[in-house]
């Protein structure tokens, strides 16, 4: 690509990640521009495409149909941000599309998690690569500036007393934003494939030595999942007349912890501690991630960004949108000034564009996503099998979890095993 050009996007998905995060991040981006958005809905393809226009990020086409905008000439990029239970299919048109000659694209970027299963992950890899496009996996919080700069300086401790050894990320808020999530079917399960996706890659960065390219072997996997507020009768009455679910008969989880312990080139232990959840209400979404060694640690904290407002009952209601998830429209609560730099939405984009422009996968691509499913599926194998389990002589292939068969159970029942 000359570079004069500025790189045409196409955005498959016009939703809340979309429309907040990625479409925004245009305007601090050089040589990028949207080139069309696509929804089925194509009202909200419109809302995103003017809002867009507003920002003068780009001009964009708006469509509802995915071969209309994988044939559009000026798209030259997609960045795909469509539900789960769509994003192998989206896939497979968007190669049919160019090997009918209906499309010249030139890259793909595919929004966490790649897919809801390995199976499905491994055939979005072989798509992709078949298709000889560039690539990318969309993993906004290994670009975290906060996790960025712990990591440089806590591995430049290392140096000097041994490497680190646990790396903690934890992201919680009340709930998604859209009924598919709570489907374990159409989603893939619940609030661990939604959201351990990202702590699970985080973990492994922080944890990975910056001079090599990747030093760590995952050889276990421990795990826990639970339903442990929406399968309430109270708050599943809520999710059924919201988004006609039934969390009283047919959960997902909406709570997780797993565990992952990894060799190093070296042979010593290192050992990554996610949770996720959707039962946590406070003030707004929280991402916390810790790095710990020999003699150092270190801790982000999207909620501590050293700004906080107040408001009061008689201006509460009109306080409007004030951090994402948040859950109260008064009182105190804590302000992320600038959300796509801080969660890394800007950098992420940035860089895959710069990759896109030279013609290559970003630092982050299919496989990497392939390697986080795997983790994701099992995080649910090990909670299904109440343990740890070994992942040589695991088999993943084919395996779907019990919330995505809609053969897992709310509260105490669910943590019960045969």
């Amino acid at each position: 690509m000359p570079d004069s050009d500025s790189l045409g996007i196409g955005f498959v998905g016009a939703g809340f990640i979309t429309h907040t995060f990625h479409a925004g991040t245009l305007r601090g981006i050089r040589d990028a521009h949207a080139a069309a958005i696509m929804n089925p809905t194509r009202s909200k393809a419109e809302d995103v495409a003017a809002s867009v226009r507003e920002a003068g990020c780009g001009d964009p086409s708006a469509y509802d149909e995915l071969p209309d905008l994988v044939a559009d000439p000026d798209v030259e990029a997609i960045w795909l941000t469509s539900p789960n239970y769509v994003r192998l299919e989206s896939v497979e048109t968007i190669v049919e599309e160019l090997e009918q000659g209906s499309a010249d694209l030139e890259a793909i970027a595919i929004e966490k998690p790649l897919a809801r299963t390995v199976d499905e992950a491994g055939r979005v890899v072989d798509l992709v690569e078949g298709a000889g496009l560039a690539n990318a996996y969309l993993e906004n919080q290994v670009y975290m500036p906060g996790v960025e700069r712990m990591r440089s300086l806590l591995w430049d401790g290392a140096d000097a007393a041994g490497r680190p050894y646990l790396a903690r990320a934890a992201e919680e808020h009340s709930g998604p934003h859209s009924g598919w999530f709570w489907d374990g079917e159409k989603q893939g399960g619940g609030a661990l494939n939604d959201m351990m996706c990202h702590s699970h890659k985080v973990n492994n960065y922080l944890l990975s030595d910056p001079e090599t390219d990747g030093d760590l072997t995952p050889v276990a996997v421990s795990g826990d999942v639970s339903t442990l507020k929406w399968g309430r009768e109270r708050y599943a009455a809520e999710l059924a007349e919201e988004y006609d679910v039934d969390y009283e008969n047919s959960p997902a989880e909406d709570y997780a912890r797993a565990s992952v312990f990894y060799e190093t080139d070296d042979g010593e232990l290192v050992v990554g501690e996610a949770t996720t959840s959707w039962c946590f209400v406070g003030r707004g979404l929280r991402i916390t991630v810790e790095l710990l060694g020999p003699e150092y640690s270190g801790t982000v904290d999207t909620l501590e960004s050293g700004t906080d407002v107040f408001l009061s009952g008689d201006v509460g209601e009109q306080a409007g949108y004030v951090v994402e998830k948040q859950e109260a429209s008064q009182g105190g609560m804590s302000v992320v000034p600038e959300e796509a730099t801080a969660y890394g939405y800007v950098a992420q984009n940035r860089h895959v564009v710069d990759a896109f422009r030279d013609g290559e996968n970003a630092r982050e691509d299919v496989h990497d996503g392939l390697e986080v499913v795997e983790l994701c599926m099992a995080s649910y194998k090990a909670a299904e099998e109440g343990g740890r389990i070994d992942l040589e002589s695991t088999d993943l292939e084919g395996y779907v979890p019990e919330p995505a068969r809609g053969e897992f159970e709310a509260g105490l029942e669910g943590i019960t095993r045969e």
